[in-house]
């Protein structure tokens, strides 16, 4: 720094039972930036012990931090939590069974209250409006309500998911642990390259989703995920290149800016 300013601590915002974080956010932050991806999540359960989860979606990248937690000494025991809009493909399934059977997790299913039906019948199909708003208003019903109330139940003070840089811009500018609607949220694979995700598949010979070989890079639900082409890539597949995100990994519950 310049001119003897100093630089600004982010302090832990007070959480029941946070104190176990010793120090401020920015010097975890600056203590895990060191560490490898396993480490991160090793860290973390050390931290938070029964208060600690991970999130995941069963898509195209999700088996690298679920074998890493396979791998964690007492891992088997850690919740991961699996939100079920009602709206997976086929194949989602079947691949969650798969690498649920492999890797022996202790996976949380978790659905909002009102069924794809109902949802329906209220409000239409809310992803084929091309609206915004709709499309939030369906996240939020499907997945995002589901998974706080979840986070609440189990008392999670940390979660861990498989986002990274690369995928959208928004998590261009996260940190590998942040705070998220109240709990910290660490992201152990940030840095990682697509690359880096398949020769980590590859060395550990980890199944790929069934729907990898048919051009998809992204899956998410049914109707908001399609294959690549020439003009859409990435997370711009998902949600008719509307949207990037679906609301579970930003600051407030829906559009603010996972």
């Amino acid at each position: 720094m310049t001119n003897g300013s100093k630089a600004k601590t982010t302090e832990v915002q007070p959480i029941e039972g946070m104190g176990i974080l010793n120090g401020s956010l920015d010097e975890a932050r600056a203590h895990l930036s060191h560490l490898s991806a396993e480490a991160r999540l090793a860290w973390a359960y050390e931290q938070f012990q029964e208060n600690f989860v991970l999130t995941t979606s069963f898509g195209i990248q999700s088996a690298v931090l679920l074998h890493m937690l396979h791998l964690l000494k007492g891992g088997k025991k850690i919740p991961v939590i699996w939100i079920d809009t009602g709206y997976l493909p086929p194949e989602t399934y079947c691949y969650a069974k798969d690498l649920t059977n492999q890797l022996q997790l202790n996976i949380q299913v978790i659905q909002s209250p009102i069924s794809p039906a109902r949802m329906e019948a209220l409000y239409g199909k809310l992803w084929e409006t091309n609206s915004i708003k709709d499309l939030e208003k369906y996240h939020l019903i499907r997945k995002v309500e589901p998974l706080e109330k979840a986070l609440n139940e189990l008392n999670v003070q940390c979660w861990a998911s498989g986002v990274r840089k690369g995928q959208t811009e928004h998590r261009q500018s996260m940190t590998v642990l942040d705070q998220i609607r109240g709990r910290l949220s660490l992201r152990p694979l940030l840095e990682w390259t697509q690359k880096d995700v398949f020769y980590y598949m590859q060395k550990h010979d980890l199944p790929q989703h069934p729907l990898f070989n048919k051009g998809y890079s992204s899956v998410g639900d049914w109707h908001s995920s399609t294959p690549e082409g020439s003009q859409m890539k990435g997370r711009d597949t998902r949600f008719k290149g509307l949207k990037q995100e679906c609301g579970i990994h930003v600051q407030g519950v829906m559009g603010e800016g996972i």
